[in-house]
């Protein structure tokens, strides 16, 4: 058993476990949100399991295929990761990811077509990304933020279909809200994590936004999307019809991080800019944990 763990547990890591409560509340969240906004009612619970479950392997997905990419990189910046420290070949590395994605497609495929048409673009950018935009360009980060944008998006209309190849009502303003919100925010969630590989990345010639001008240009472009993002959190609650919970929840929550990112605007260094990578991974889990919450009493109980 012990060879057993040891042997699953670079595969494990590879999936980001510190950021797993971010990854699974995020369309357990938009799945829910799905069905309330449109029905006032819960998911089917298969429907929501699978919907959830697909969403992740899609993010994680991602995750592989970009330390696969990135492997030389890693190699200066965080050579404990699997793929440097050798614990995991790359030819495993990329069947790992396909795995996760055929996961992904054949939850979306299953649940609606209009959600795989979702899943495959966002597979597109963030594989452009991964593969050449993060080496030639310091904006790589505006797919990174599309890609993901798109994951909510893909979770929503696996619950609550558009009407375009599946029958549906129409697309709700709130998961155009919600996409938009996971769009821009990652923005300042990936030039975080820039932040963190500056050494690595300018070793190798990575032109990301930190390595080309600097965090102290970085930190303040992230101080001002979490400005934004704190401002459609709020956008959401209002046009998915969410209850007090949720919006006291979204204010709390939301300002603390818009103070963090004020600190890491004021002390720009990559150790800073690692602790608000995680700070806002926790972030977004406490906010979808809320958003969950405050669905789950209105279904219960009716509207607090």
């Amino acid at each position: 058993m012990p060879c057993a763990v040891m042997r699953c547990r670079p595969y494990l890591e590879l999936l980001r476990p510190p950021l797993a409560p971010m990854d699974l509340a995020l369309p357990a969240a938009a799945a829910l949100l799905s069905a309330y906004a449109v029905t006032g009612g819960l998911p089917e619970a298969l429907s929501f399991l699978i919907a959830t479950v697909g969403a992740y392997a899609a993010i994680t997905s991602s995750y592989v295929y970009n330390d696969y990419c990135d492997v030389d990189v890693d190699r200066v910046g965080m050579p404990g990761r699997p793929l440097p420290s050798s614990r995991v070949t790359a030819k495993e590395a990329g069947l790992y990811s396909l795995f996760l994605f055929l996961v992904a497609c054949t939850c979306a495929l299953y649940l609606n077509p209009e959600s795989f048409v979702v899943l495959i673009a966002a597979t597109i950018l963030i594989t452009i990304y991964s593969r050449w935009a993060k080496r030639h360009t310091p904006f790589s980060w505006i797919l990174v933020g599309l890609s993901f944008g798109l994951v909510p998006l893909g979770v929503w209309l696996a619950i609550s279909p558009a009407g375009i190849l599946k029958a549906g009502i129409g697309l709700h303003p709130a998961a155009l809200v919600l996409s938009a919100m996971i769009c821009i925010t990652d923005w300042a969630f990936t030039n975080c994590d820039a932040s963190r590989d500056v050494a690595g990345d300018r070793a190798k010639g990575i032109p990301t936004l930190p390595a080309t001008y600097g965090i102290p240009v970085t930190s303040k472009l992230v101080l001002a999307i979490w400005l934004a993002g704190l401002a459609l959190s709020l956008l959401l609650g209002t046009t998915a019809g969410l209850g007090w919970l949720y919006m006291a929840g979204a204010a709390l929550a939301g300002s603390w991080l818009v103070y963090q990112a004020w600190q890491f605007a004021r002390e720009p260094t990559a150790p800073r800019g690692d602790l608000l990578f995680y700070q806002s991974a926790n972030y977004r889990a406490v906010l979808f944990a809320v958003l969950i919450l405050d669905i789950l009493f209105r279904a219960v109980t009716g509207p607090l």
